[in-house]
C-alpha cells in the first residue's frame, strides 16, 4: 500500500524536484502540496494523507505551528520536518509541536525516501547531522539551557506563556494576580529582548519555540 503524502514546501522549483522524485518510487503517493501552512491545513483535512513533508520557515503561520496544530487535531498524525535550519531551537520546537522526524533539505533522495519509510512506519527519525547535534547538544553542560529565551526573567516567561496562549492583558493580569500595567510592562520587556517588532511577534516566536 502506497504511503500517501502531503508537500508543504513555499519554494516551487524544490516542490517540483520532490514531486519528481516521487513519480519514480511506487510506494509513494502525493496527495497534494501546498505553499503556506493555512493552505496545508486544509488539504490535509480533505486528504488525510499518511505523512506531511513540513518545512520550517513558510510565509504566514510557520512549519512548527502548523505541526502542532495537525498533532493537536490528530495525535496519531506523522509530520517529518524537511528544512535547511538545523539550528537548536528549530529542532527542539519542532519536537515539542510533536513532528516524528526532522532531515535537512541537503540530504540524498535515498536518505529522504528512507526517514519517509521509517516516519510512515511509526518510528522517529532525525539525519545523521541533527542526531549528532543532539548528542552534543545533550554532553555539555549549559547554564539555563531548560529554559527556552534564558533572556527572560521567570515572570518575563510566565508572561510570554500566556501571551502565546493569545490571552489578552487584562485576563493575564487576572491570572497572574497584578495590575494590567505590570503585565504592559513586562511585555514592553519581552518585547525589547527578544527584539521583536511586538506582542504578535513575540507570541509567534514563543509558540515556534514550544511555549
Amino acid at each position: 500500500m502506497a504511503t500517501g503524502i502531503v508537500i508543504v514546501e513555499d519554494h516551487e522549483i524544490y516542490r517540483d524536484g520532490l514531486k519528481t522524485l516521487f513519480a519514480t518510487v511506487p510506494e509513494v503517493e502525493l496527495l497534494g502540496e501546498a505553499a503556506n501552512a493555512e493552505d496545508a491545513l486544509e488539504l490535509i483535512r480533505e486528504r488525510h494523507p499518511n505523512l506531511v513533508l513540513m518545512d520550517v520557515k513558510l510565509p504566514g503561520m510557520s512549519g512548527i505551528e502548523a505541526t502542532r496544530k495537525i498533532v493537536e487535531a490528530d495525535p496519531e498524525a506523522r509530520v517529518l520536518i524537511l528544512t535547511m535550519f538545523d539550528d537548536d531551537p528549530s529542532v527542539f520546537a519542532a519536537m515539542q509541536a510533536g513532528a516524528r522526524g526532522y532531515t535537512l533539505k541537503d540530504a540524498k533522495h535515498d536518505e529522504l525516501l528512507r526517514a519517509i519509510r521509517a516516519v510512515a512506519e511509526g518510528e522517529a527519525v532525525f539525519s545523521a547531522r541533527i542526531a549528532t547535534r543532539m548528542m552534543h547538544y545533550f554532553a555539555r553542560p549549559v547554564p539555563g539551557r531548560g529554559r527556552v529565551f534564558s533572556e527572560l526573567t521567570e515572570r518575563e516567561h510566565e508572561v510570554l506563556a500566556l501571551i502565546a496562549q493569545r490571552l489578552s492583558t487584562g485576563e493575564i493580569a487576572r491570572q497572574l494576580e497584578v495590575h494590567p500595567k505590570t503585565v504592559r510592562n513586562h511585555t514592553s520587556s519581552i518585547v525589547s529582548k527578544l527584539q521583536v517588532a511586538g506582542r504578535a511577534e513575540a507570541a509567534e516566536q514563543a509558540r515556534d519555540r514550544g511555549m
